[in-house]
């Protein structure tokens, strides 16, 4: 009986989660169950290592699962090195043999979930959600700066309309320009990609036009088709497009004007339904200017101009880039080469003038000639000019005397200020002035109040605080409502009834959350609102309503739930109803076709909102 027991909680757990971990103290890895999703490589080598050791490698994120053993909370979201989210859940058990043992509940985050974590914002809108959704899968963003980018390629992909790329060389503007192929409506036809600078002037009409047969010497007998002819219905890339010759660029002209190219030696045209994607790592406007390119042209390729920052302008995203391409060339030599966190705390100092084709020359070189097992930042410094990086910062220009010490202060702050504009990051700011983590962190405060304090009335003050809590509460919803099976939702729709085993399944997931994230006095799934009332379809033990039974909600309310069926996952303010004075966060239930079935909400009473914006007004020095 008790492997019946054993083997029926397995498969209970496993119903919630795609994999389960059982580890002692340190991390030791003594037990696995679930196989739906592999996160870490061969699994049939997982067991004895160490999970601690395991995440270093698999995920980015500066919390480590350590921090969950001892501490209040106990979940995270971690990204792993290809930009997939994975909800960690860490449960202590008893002791046994005189060993403590966690179980480590592993829940994928589906594309769905991961646009609600990525756009929490209330002036995101649907149509760019689903860009994100699409486009995330292409390449890896994870600044805002290419937020922006992916904004603009999201509206270039659904018209014709030319599309000038502009960047410095590296940066990744193919990888851009198949991107708007790949989500446009050419999806299924040809992509073209000519490298203007890299065709000798010669030859460069025959291969962007065609040829006829005896159009020149050496032409082949029956002629051939231009790169226009070949990427016909589809989208053709013109790389370099700032190299091409001033008489080629009339042609180019025509052919975008009239839609339309004639081959070398022919008189016949063949008309065109093409997409063009023109990328320069040059200045076109002071070409144009210098009467080096045609204005003309200019601005019949100019419909659409997509600006790609520089890696330096994106640096938050250096982490994920080389753990992806880490893996990429592990893979393709049979590696296993790390980089250890200190040696890309490092690396995320470097320029890079190359950009993203530099980084990732680099950590091919490093899987191909490295010798030990791990490079840290001692060992990158030999594929990386370190030394060639400075902090670039210009006094401040003094036109009076003042005391040397306030002077030695304005030098601080802007240095601080540059640092931290520039890296985003305290830890990497802290290393590029060489000082401590808490000095920085310390300093780098100080400066916020002084510029930010005399500025706030109370009343703003309480926003930046209830902001900060609404956040928290956001993520809450959006964490945990991927435990929430969509499937599930759907059969109590049809039966929303205490005697429903699906019911029971759910309330005991919503218990299970209410309990485990502490300060939630109820959680619920409602079915999608009819005006202002909702029915109830599931809560946790405690809740006050039966399934089914209806509930009208507050305008406060309301309002949050019709966003949250448009797919966004918000926070009341506080409100009043029959039951009491709350604070909801309410998060869409979303099926395997991108609809929203159901609503999961949480309510927190209003003493403890009192309460946690007191604790977190003491923690960021701010008095309400």
């Amino acid at each position: 009986m008790h492997s019946v027991f054993h083997d029926v909680l397995q498969s209970t757990l496993l119903g919630i989660y795609d994999q389960l971990l059982i580890t002692n103290s340190d991390g030791k890895i003594v037990e696995i169950f679930g196989n739906k999703y592999d996160f870490w490589g061969d699994m049939s080598n997982l067991v004895d290592r160490n999970l601690f050791e395991l995440e270093k490698t698999i995920f980015y994120n500066e919390s480590s699962l350590e921090d969950l053993l001892n501490g209040s909370k106990k979940s995270v979201i971690q990204t792993t090195w290809n930009n997939k989210r994975a909800l960690i859940t860490c449960y202590p058990t008893n002791n046994l043999d005189d060993e403590i043992y966690y179980t480590w509940g592993i829940k994928a985050l589906s594309r769905n979930d991961h646009i609600l974590m990525e756009n929490t914002r209330e002036d995101e809108h649907e149509a760019f959600q689903e860009s994100i959704n699409d486009v995330s899968r292409l390449f890896i963003v994870k600044s805002q700066k290419m937020m922006n980018v992916l904004g603009t390629v999201e509206m270039a992909a659904k018209v014709s309309s030319s599309v000038l790329l502009l960047g410095e060389s590296g940066v990744g503007k193919e990888v851009i320009a198949r991107a708007i192929h790949d989500l446009g409506v050419r999806r299924n036809k040809p992509f073209i990609a000519v490298n203007c600078g890299a065709i000798p002037e010669n030859l460069l009409e025959s291969e962007l036009f065609g040829y006829e047969e005896g159009a020149f010497s050496g032409a082949k007998k029956d002629g051939a088709p231009g790169k226009f002819e070949l990427a016909n219905k589809g989208v053709l890339f013109l790389d370099e497009i700032g190299e091409m010759p001033l008489n080629l660029q009339v042609k180019l002209l025509r052919a975008l004007q009239e839609r339309e190219v004639t081959r070398l030696g022919s008189s016949a045209t063949t008309k065109l339904d093409i997409q063009i994607v023109a990328a320069t790592n040059k200045n076109l406007k002071s070409l144009v200017d210098e009467g080096k390119f045609r204005e003309d042209l200019y601005y019949r390729l100019n419909v659409i101009p997509i600006h790609i920052p520089s890696l330096r302008e994106r640096i938050e995203e250096l982490p994920y880039l080389i753990h992806f391409f880490l893996h990429k060339y592990n893979t393709m030599y049979d590696r296993t080469i790390q980089i250890s966190q200190d040696a890309i705390d490092l690396m995320s100092i470097y320029e890079w003038p190359g950009n993203i084709r530099q980084l990732e020359n680099t950590i091919e070189r490093i899987v191909v000639t490295s010798r030990d097992p791990v490079v840290d930042a001692s060992a990158v410094q030999e594929y990386v000019p370190i030394e060639q990086e400075a902090v670039t910062s210009a006094p401040p220009l003094f036109n009076q005397l003042m005391p040397l010490q306030e002077a030695t202060d304005l030098v601080e702050e802007q240095l601080i200020t540059m640092a931290m504009e520039k890296y985003k990051s305290i830890k990497l700011a802290a290393k590029v002035l060489q000082v401590s983590q808490p000095t920085m962190s310390r300093k780098y405060r100080k400066i916020l109040e002084k510029r930010s304090e005399p500025n706030i009335v109370p009343s703003a003050k309480r926003d930046i605080l209830e902001n900060q809590l609404n956040s928290q509460l956001r993520a809450v919803a959006i964490a945990t409502a991927a435990i929430i099976q969509p499937e599930e939702v759907s059969a109590l729709k049809r039966e929303p009834t205490l005697s429903n085993p699906v019911f029971q399944k759910l309330q005991n997931q919503l218990t299970m959350i209410r309990k485990q994230e502490g300060g939630i006095k109820w959680a619920f799934i409602f079915d999608i609102p009819e005006g202002k009332t909702f029915r109830t379809l599931a809560a946790d033990k405690d809740f006050t309503m039966r399934p089914g039974e209806l509930y009208e909600g507050s305008p406060e309310f309301v309002k949050v739930a019709a966003n949250a069926v448009k797919g966004r996952v918000e926070v009341t303010p506080v409100y009043k109803d029959i039951y009491g004075e709350w604070k909801t966060s309410l998060a869409p239930v979303i099926d395997d076709t991108g609809q929203v079935i159901a609503l999961i909400g949480y309510d927190y009473s209003k003493e403890y909102i009192e309460s946690e914006l007191g604790k977190m007004g003491k923690v960021l020095k701010i008095n309400i």
